[in-house]
């Protein structure tokens, strides 16, 4: 090679990239996209689109329970998934419009389409269904199923100390949040406390201070349950779906019981948080 030659070397890489390598997704979004997951959907049975709709939407709902689809996390493009399921993406805009007014998702102008946040309440205060969700910037709303004057049940009559005698209000409403079902409060009050007609507007709670009755301790129960039937088609949800059931015993400064009330809330859409803090000049021991 002479100087006045010019030597162009080429370096080959090592480790090419393969074409047509998919791009990388969010963490969370790999177990939605399996190919048992995509025979499932397309399983035979049902009716046809609607159908299929219903099965995606049922998947992703799945994945958003189950954590695999956090808070705040970008649902794929509708494009990405009808590819990916072999569906049209008019059955994708199905699934994705169901879970949208389930509240699990929620469409940002511009940016896409997100997993909606969960709506937590403190365990230490005594707060209502209204006070919660306007405190989180949610538009607290009531879906009234009965209000009625009746004799009370056993368990109504100890848990209230009321005599055999006595008359007890019973409420029944889905509590909803921005037009979103959240929960079904089924209240029991003592007759005596409030006029059958009373406005109770958005807050139980309120109509007791209203008429000068303030709860000033609370005693609750939690446990798991699945949704009946009648339940989950009020609360915008499956058959069986996992529900929080609640039972609270609000009582007055004085002692005297104002309610019991059994409610159920969406486990997909619903967080109780507890803060627990060591005694002081307490030990730990395992």
């Amino acid at each position: 090679m002479t100087p006045s030659q010019t030597a162009t070397t080429r370096m080959k890489p090592s480790n090419p990239m393969p074409r047509g390598r998919p791009r990388v997704r969010p963490a969370g979004l790999t177990d939605l996209f399996d190919a048992t997951r995509a025979a499932e959907l397309r399983a035979p049975g049902g009716d046809g689109e609607s159908s299929i709709s219903m099965r995606l939407a049922r998947l992703l709902r799945e994945a958003i329970v189950e954590g695999r689809l956090k808070t705040g996390e970008s649902l794929p493009p509708e494009r990405e998934l009808a590819e990916h399921f072999q569906v049209s993406r008019d059955t994708v805009r199905r699934a994705i419009d169901r879970l949208t007014r389930q509240g699990l998702i929620e469409s940002r102008r511009g940016a896409g389409t997100f997993v909606a946040a969960r709506v937590e309440q403190q365990l230490a205060r005594i707060t209502s269904f209204s006070d919660d969700m306007l405190r989180r910037g949610l538009t607290p709303g009531s879906q009234w199923i009965r209000r009625t004057l009746d004799r009370p049940t056993p368990d109504e009559l100890l848990a209230l100390g009321l005599a055999p005698d006595a008359q007890v209000l019973r409420l029944e409403r889905v509590r909803t949040a921005d037009a979103v079902p959240m929960a079904i409060e089924r209240a029991t009050l003592p007759a005596a406390l409030l006029d059958y007609n009373v406005d109770f507007g958005e807050s139980l709670y309120r109509a007791l201070q209203d008429a000068n009755v303030q709860p000033g301790r609370a005693i609750q129960r939690l446990r798991a349950e699945l949704a009946s039937a009648r339940d989950a088609e009020l609360l915008g949800i499956g058959t069986g779906d996992p529900v929080l059931s609640i039972e609270r015993r609000s009582f007055s400064s004085e002692g005297s019981p104002l309610e019991l009330t059994r409610s159920l809330y969406r486990g997909d859409r619903y967080d109780y948080v507890a803060v627990l803090e060591q005694p002081a000049g307490g030990a730990t021991t395992a």
